[in-house]
This record gives structure tokens, C-alpha cells and sequence, in this order.
């Protein structure tokens, strides 16, 4: 393996590196070309690069293979705007019928039988001198014969896999940005021709592409025994790994390639933890995404008050040389936030003052000036974006009363107090200060904790305060949603700390004791990091997270086992949830990483990430299904 396959993991590296590779042909597509994308390809490549950067690697335009009616000059689905050129928008394209002969093409897309149609169909009426074909996954053998014979011209010089099947959020957090798959987990198992099928194909290629990015090939492979559709995905993926040569890296690659560094594949399903979704955030990236939505790294602030129209749509990375401001404190909490805000915001008024025009004395001071000026612009325009969302955050803060709301929700998913619950969930059911969207969150809250109280199960009486403050009948129907996706039978244990043992639980309390807690708001700890540190303890459950033990690559499906005794204790954890994450979850495995820097190294992917929005509209799937 090269030097840099040994890097550590890290999404977006993994990902930037094969774009220096594509816009070059991988070194023999030299001179002025043609970037070629479809749909996924375009939001994977957006969150890495800007239109910028590809602008100046001689790519004259970027341009959608499936999109071919589209009117010139038009953006793309994650088009530009809001004053950043991030998204790669499309530039004016030549018409279908120009032979842009001294052109070249480098086409980067999903290996699906859609796009090797448009493929093949531009092949048949060639517009440009070469074309230079990558995938983002695996290429069925049967879709590269027919590209092969239908290159009668022979311009295709080179077909290569890069893969980058997945949006890298963060280094350590990917998304699929694949929806619906709450209803695909509550459905399995399912059989191969359900209408989950393609959800499923689409996740499965998922995990492939990661591995594959990443150059790892796991040692072991473990899922959440609780998910049939975990089980069906790890199963898979082992059969993949077995199987095909793609997967030739030693296994478990890692730092030192060794048992001792290798690699946890480990596979868990949303319903395990139906509760962090549904709570208030307060730190920056995971605030925005709740409050305002953070979607391919783009937030649309159109219609909040007073902000002007080249903020109305803007850019949110962690993309290595985008935004060092969000960078460095995606994960900071609400009033560190203000505080970073504000000296952000004083530094540039410094360096304005420093270069005002009353300091511009000679000729000199008016070229340093000008030197200067595209980096003071764009210092500008990042102070504005971050001082018009914190606005508007601590807007919706006050006006939607999340403190008081949050305090609550934090006590609902921490403490257990039927009682003193029960007498607060009324009051703030029956408040009009309590916003509609609140109270649901609340009630779902209250039902998930206490389902299975007795002789007193209050959840009748809690839905009817509901409905008469205000909560509309589907959103009702909600709570019972959410006990059949992931109530007390459906779940695995761990939630309410029900997966602990008697002196796991009495540590945790007596160190809570102790220590405090250091803020109201962020008590909570999602199932996940539990999970996270019983599996770099060496101490993750054989009864509750099996083995996937090799089919021997012959056909013979994979097995599992309960027994984990003797396994090695990873120092790489690639965990993947089927049905989504949630930023919550993605600032905890930041933390635990750099907590454990040089010792054991997690990476977080799933379906795609949720806020509470989108984890209800996903629960109404289920429920209709």
C-alpha cells in the first residue's frame, strides 16, 4: 500500500483526493475538458471542491449527463447563489447538436444502469474528442461490455472506479443522503423485490464505496442483532468483501496493518435510539440543521428578517480551505458560538480600520491595499454569514421559548420521573407559549420513556392533551408511530441505560454525582456512545452485536456468531447506521476522537443526517406503510 493509503480516516481527504485525480483524467486528460456529473456525483464533489477550484483545473464547464434538456446556463440542483461559488452550478454548455471535437470529456457518475444509458447514447453521437469514464462504485461487468460495444469510434480511453459513493459531511461523518429508510428498517426483513429494494442496494453500495475510499478491508464485521435489516447489511457486506477482488487491501489495514490495528465495521439501525432525533441542539452545526436545515452544506436563510439578498442562500463546510470559522467551531455550543461570533466580528473591524482609505498615503499603501482587497472581501462576507444566522438562531431561540423546551427534553431523556414528568408535560401542552412542533416533540418523548409503566400508563391522557393544545391529529398518530417503529419490543436494550449492567449503571451515576453536570442543555449522550465506548474497550456484547463470520467467498452465505472471546481490540471503528444519524451524534464521536487521538480512531456514516423534521416525516412512512 502507498504512504498516502496509509492516512487515517478521513472522509473528505479520501474524497478530495480522487477529484485532483478526476480533473486530470488521472493524469491523461491534459488541456481544456468537460466535467460530466450526474445528480449524486455533483452534491459529492460540492462538498469537497467549489466551482472555483474546478473552474481553474481547465474545466470549462461542468455539466449534468442526465440532465441533457435542462436550458443552458441553468443551475444545477444544488446550484449556486447567496454570493459563494460552492455548489459546482452549471456554466453556459454548447447545444446537443455542436461537436465540441477538440474538447475532451471526463464523466463522473453512479454506476447505474441509467447513466450507462446516457452513456451510451452519447457515445452514439459523440461531441466530444475523448471521453474519460469514471464510477463512483462498482461496475457490473454486463454494463462495462455494453460500453464497450457501444464505442464503435473507440473515444473512450480509460474506464476506472473512484469511490465516492457517499457525501463526506465531515472528516469523521458520512451521509448517503438516502431518504426513507426508517420504513425500509421497519419493514425488513424483506424480500428481494419489495419496494424497499432499491433503498437498501443504495445503502449496501454505500458502505462499499466507504470501505473502498477509505482502503480498508474490516477484520471483523458486527451489527445490532435487534435490526434484521442491520443483520442483512452486514451479511452482505461480508459477502461483498469474500468475494470480490476490489476488496484487496490486507485485511485489516489500518496504522500498522497488524490485529491490533485493525479495522470494526460495526452496523446499528436508527430505531435502537428514536430519542436523540427528537431533542433540542445547541451546538453550531448541528443548531443550524435543526433550526434552519443544513442540507449539501447550504442554508437558505430567505425570508429571515433583515437579511440582505446575497445571504439569502449560503454555505456552511468543513471542507479544508472553505470556511475556517465553521471549521473550527461546528461543534462549539450556543454561547461559545456568540462569544467566537464576536470576536470574529472584532477582528474585522480592525483590520478595516487598518486598511480604510484615511491610511492610504502612497502609492504603496495603495497596492498593499489592493493586494489585500479580495481577502478582506471575502472575510467580510464570512462575518456576515455567521452574524446574520447567529441572528437569526438566537431569534428563533427566544421566540420559540427552546431554552425552557430544552431544559424539559433533556430531563425526559435523562431522568425518570413518571410523576413529576407527567404534572410538566400537561402544563406545557396546555401553554400557548409552547409552539405546536414542541409540544409533539415532547409528548413523543414522554411515551418512548414511559411506555411500559405500570399499574398508571398515562399515554392515552398525554395524546388528548395533545390534540387539545393544538397538536393535529396526524401529528397525534405520531406517538403511536414511534412506539411501533422503536418501542420497548422493537429496540435493542440501551436505551434508559436498559442495556447496562448494575455496576456500569452506579459508576455512571456516582461520576454524575460527583462531577455535576456542566450544562443543563447537553446532559443527554446519545445510545451510540455507549456503543462507541464498549467497542474500543473490547467490551461490546456478543449476545446483543454478533460476529458476521465469513461465507469463505464461494457462494456459502455468511454465518454469525455470539462468541467474541479473543477478538482483537480495534483501533479504527467504522460505524454505520442504516435509517441515518444525527449531528448530536456526529459532535460525540469528534469529541471521543479527539479525546483518544493516537489511540483508537472512530468514523460515523448512515443513511443521511436528521434533524427532527425529518425524522418525523420519516416516521409517517412507517406509520402509512
Amino acid at each position: 500500500m502507498d504512504a498516502d493509503q496509509q492516512q487515517q480516516l478521513d472522509g473528505i481527504a479520501s474524497v478530495r483526493g480522487y477529484v485532483d485525480r478526476l480533473v486530470t483524467g488521472d493524469g491523461r486528460c491534459q488541456g481544456m475538458k468537460v466535467l460530466l456529473l450526474d445528480a449524486a456525483t455533483t452534491q459529492v464533489l460540492s462538498c469537497v471542491s467549489s466551482q472555483s477550484e474546478i473552474l481553474t483545473r481547465e474545466v470549462y464547464l461542468v455539466a449534468r449527463l442526465d440532465d441533457p434538456s435542462r436550458d443552458a446556463g441553468a443551475p444545477s440542483s444544488n446550484g449556486g447563489g447567496g454570493g459563494e461559488e460552492h455548489s459546482l452550478a452549471l456554466r453556459e454548455e454548447p447545444p446537443a447538436n455542436a461537436h465540441v471535437g477538440h474538447m475532451k470529456a471526463v464523466a463522473f457518475v453512479r454506476p447505474t444502469e441509467a447513466n450507462v444509458g446516457h452513456l451510451v447514447r452519447e457515445l452514439a453521437r459523440p461531441r466530444f474528442s475523448e471521453y474519460h469514464l469514471y464510477f463512483s462504485g462498482i461496475l457490473p461487468p454486463r454494463l462495462l461490455d455494453l460500453l464497450a460495444e457501444s464505442d464503435p469510434s473507440e473515444r473512450v480511453k480509460q474506464v476506472q472506479e473512484f469511490y465516492a459513493d457517499f457525501l463526506p459531511v465531515n472528516e469523521d461523518l458520512f451521509s448517503l443522503d438516502c431518504r426513507n429508510t426508517l420504513a425500509m428498517t421497519a419493514a425488513a426483513p424483506s424480500s428481494p423485490r419489495d419496494r424497499h429494494e432499491a433503498t437498501y442496494r443504495r445503502n449496501l453500495a454505500g458502505v462499499q464505496s466507504m470501505l473502498l475510499a477509505l482502503r480498508r478491508q474490516p477484520a471483523a464485521i458486527r451489527y445490532q442483532k435487534s435490526s434484521a435489516a442491520a443483520r442483512r447489511l452486514a451479511s452482505d457486506v461480508r459477502s461483498c468483501v469474500d468475494g470480490d477482488d476490489v476488496f484487496h487491501f490486507r485485511r485489516g489495514s489500518g496504522r500498522n496493518n497488524a490485529w491490533g490495528g485493525s479495522l470494526l465495521l460495526l452496523v446499528l439501525d436508527r430505531k435502537d435510539d428514536p430519542v436523540t432525533p427528537l431533542l433540542s441542539q445547541w451546538t453550531y452545526q448541528a443548531m443550524v440543521h435543526e433550526l434552519l436545515g443544513l442540507n449539501n452544506s447550504r442554508v437558505s436563510l430567505r425570508g429571515v428578517p433583515n437579511v440582505s439578498k446575497d445571504l439569502e442562500e449560503v454555505v456552511l463546510s468543513s471542507a479544508p480551505g472553505h470556511d475556517g470559522f465553521f471549521r473550527r467551531h461546528r461543534d462549539s455550543n450556543f454561547g461559545e458560538l456568540g462569544e467566537a461570533i464576536q470576536k470574529l466580528l472584532r477582528d474585522y473591524q480592525a483590520r478595516s480600520e487598518e486598511h480604510s482609505a484615511s491610511n492610504l498615503r502612497s502609492i504603496e499603501d495603495m497596492q498593499q491595499f489592493m493586494d489585500k482587497y479580495p481577502e478582506l472581501r471575502s472575510q467580510s462576507h464570512a462575518v456576515s454569514k455567521h452574524v446574520a444566522i447567529m441572528g437569526e438562531l438566537a431569534r428563533l431561540v427566544d421566540v420559540c421559548g427552546l431554552m425552557d423546551v430544552s431544559a424539559f427534553e433533556q430531563d425526559l431523556a435523562c431522568a425518570d420521573d413518571q410523576g413529576g414528568h407527567l404534572r410538566r408535560l400537561m402544563e406545557k401542552l396546555g401553554s400557548p407559549a409552547v409552539k405546536v412542533p414542541d409540544k409533539l416533540r415532547l409528548g413523543m418523548l414522554y411515551a418512548l420513556r414511559y411506555e411500559t409503566a405500570t399499574p398508571d400508563n398515562a399515554i392515552p391522557a398525554v395524546k388528548e392533551a395533545m390534540r387539545r393544545g393544538g397538536v393535529p391529529l396526524e401529528g397525534v398518530a405520531l406517538v403511536d408511530a414511534v412506539l411501533e417503529y422503536a418501542g420497548a419490543a422493537k429496540r435493542g436494550p440501551g436505551l434508559y441505560g436498559s442495556g447496562r449492567d448494575t455496576a456500569s449503571k452506579l459508576m455512571k451515576s456516582f461520576m454524575t454525582s460527583v462531577q455535576g453536570v456542566s450544562n443543563v442543555y447537553s446532559q443527554h449522550s446519545p445510545v451510540l456512545m455507549d456503543t462507541v465506548e464498549a467497542a474500543c474497550r473490547g467490551r461490546l456484547r456478543g449476545d446483543t452485536f454478533p460476529l458476521m463470520l465469513s461465507g469463505g467467498g464461494d457462494g456459502k452465505k455468511a454465518s454469525t456468531s455470539s462468541n467474541v472471546e479473543g477478538l482483537p481490540i480495534p483501533q479504527e471503528v467504522l460505524i454505520f447506521m442504516v435509517g441515518g444519524v444525527t449531528y448530536e451524534e456526529s459532535t460525540k464521536v469528534g469529541q471521543f476522537n479527539e479525546a483518544n487521538a493516537g489511540k483508537v480512531r472512530v468514523i460515523l456514516g448512515g443513511s443521511t443526517v436528521h434533524n427532527s423534521t425529518s425524522f418525523l416525516d420519516e416516521l409517517k412512512q412507517v406509520h402509512s406503510q
